[in-house]
């Protein structure tokens, strides 16, 4: 079983930036896709960005494109997003994952491993 830890989330103002960082307790799927969800209670999980193996693909939801960037270290099961210009409706707790294969997915269901999750809270 892999693990993966979130870190970086808290409580912030609108407007101000985060950054997550996504690491696997042990070195793991390194040539993998990984990707970001986001869920607030009583919704389905939501697909915030994903980034193939190598970081030469990369795909937003569109609530989150030209404010959020993610990226990753080259080779390894390491990921971060960058969030900038929080808003209020950002609010959720974010979840990192690492893909079933290469390439960067939107889907829940094409990803095989997941983290604890780590809160973000916008206030206005």
């Amino acid at each position: 079983q892999v693990q993966l830890v979130e870190s970086g989330g808290g409580s912030v103002q609108a407007g101000n930036s985060l950054k997550l960082s996504c690491t696997a307790a042990r070195r793991t799927a390194s040539n993998n896709g990984m990707g970001w969800f986001r869920q607030v209670p009583g919704r389905e999980r939501e697909f915030v960005a994903a980034i193939s193996w190598n970081g030469g693909n990369a795909k937003y939801s569109d609530s989150v494109k030209d404010r959020f960037t993610i990226s990753r270290d080259y080779g390894s099961s390491t990921a971060y997003l960058q969030m900038n210009l929080l808003k209020p409706e950002d609010t959720a707790i974010y979840y990192c994952a690492i893909s079933r294969s290469a390439v960067s997915s939107t889907a829940p269901t094409t990803y095989q491993y997941w983290g604890q999750g780590t809160q973000v809270t916008v206030s206005a």
